[in-house]
């Protein structure tokens, strides 16, 4: 049965006591990284007032994420290195995981929807190497990001999300289609206006807000596709969950758009696996 209600996407996001704001260290670091005569210490300088942070960005810029053969001792090294916005990019994911608290358990196991966000990143980021794009690291955000419309849905809507999600387990249909039935809308364009709220670059918001309906994308079709892809290949891979039971269901034209021959899909896992391991230890200190 359909659930009834009049919530709508503003509704959701206008409470800012119950919905994340984005953290202020990285509103901070975008600003340096805008201004005309910031400096990599400037930055690096920004990016060391949260150690924690720090920390994790040196382990990353260590990872087999960037594959350097030298070790990364200092921030300033990794900015220098990695690049600054691909830092920057880096430190936003890392943030919003430590944003999410408390959310009910049995709507949500916090470690494994990281893990699948992880996953996504990961699959994401290994996608746009295949396709020779510039700075992964806001394909990586993105896959992080993709599903975070889902945890404002868990906040604000909680019990109309247990209903969605007995449903689309009784229907044996896609959590996500529920929730267009339901309510117009889905957690992907939850996301998406959250991510425009916070004024991320158009270029992660749109993937976000497209990734079950890459074929909508006005601007960033094939950024958009590869998130699709990515979502699919690491739900096939049984990594983590973000709620939903089921395989999304791959968009006509999506794959053919990568114009990544089947045959390679088998490497392009390996590689996720090869990973995933090392990115999640690092990465998960930020959500605990």
């Amino acid at each position: 049965m359909p659930v009834e209600t009049i919530v709508n996407i503003d509704s959701l996001l206008n409470d800012v006591s119950s919905v994340p704001s984005l953290p202020l260290l990285y509103s901070r670091l975008d600003e340096s990284i805008n201004h005309p005569r910031s400096s990599i210490a400037d930055i690096a300088k920004i990016l060391s007032e949260d150690q924690g942070l720090a920390s994790r960005i040196l382990k990353l810029a260590n990872s087999p994420l960037f594959g350097y053969f030298s070790k990364i001792d200092t921030i300033t090294q990794a900015v220098t290195i990695i690049g600054i916005q691909q830092v920057r990019d880096l430190a936003l994911a890392i943030s919003v995981m430590g944003l999410f608290k408390g959310l009910p358990e049995d709507l949500i196991t916090m470690e494994r929807f990281w893990q699948h966000g992880i996953g996504v990143a990961l699959a994401a980021r290994v996608l746009a190497t295949s396709q020779r794009e510039t700075n992964l690291e806001r394909f990586f955000v993105a896959g992080i990001l993709h599903d975070i419309g889902r945890l404002v849905m868990f906040i604000r809507i909680p019990d109309l999300c247990r209903e969605m999600m007995i449903n689309a387990r009784e229907s044996n249909i896609c959590l996500y289609d529920v929730e267009r039935q339901c309510l117009g809308f889905d957690h992907a364009d939850v996301g998406g206006a959250l991510l425009r709220r916070w004024k991320l670059p158009i270029r992660v918001a749109e993937p976000v807000e497209f990734h079950h309906r890459c074929n909508q994308a006005g601007q960033f079709p094939r950024e958009s596709a590869i998130l699709h892809c990515a979502d699919l290949i690491v739900h096939a891979m049984g990594i983590g969950s973000s709620g939903d039971a089921l395989v999304p269901t791959l968009t006509p034209g999506a794959w053919e758009r990568l114009g990544i021959p089947p045959f390679q899909l088998t490497g392009l896992v390996s590689q996720i696996e090869d990973q995933f391991d090392e990115i999640t230890s690092t990465l998960q200190g930020a959500a605990s």
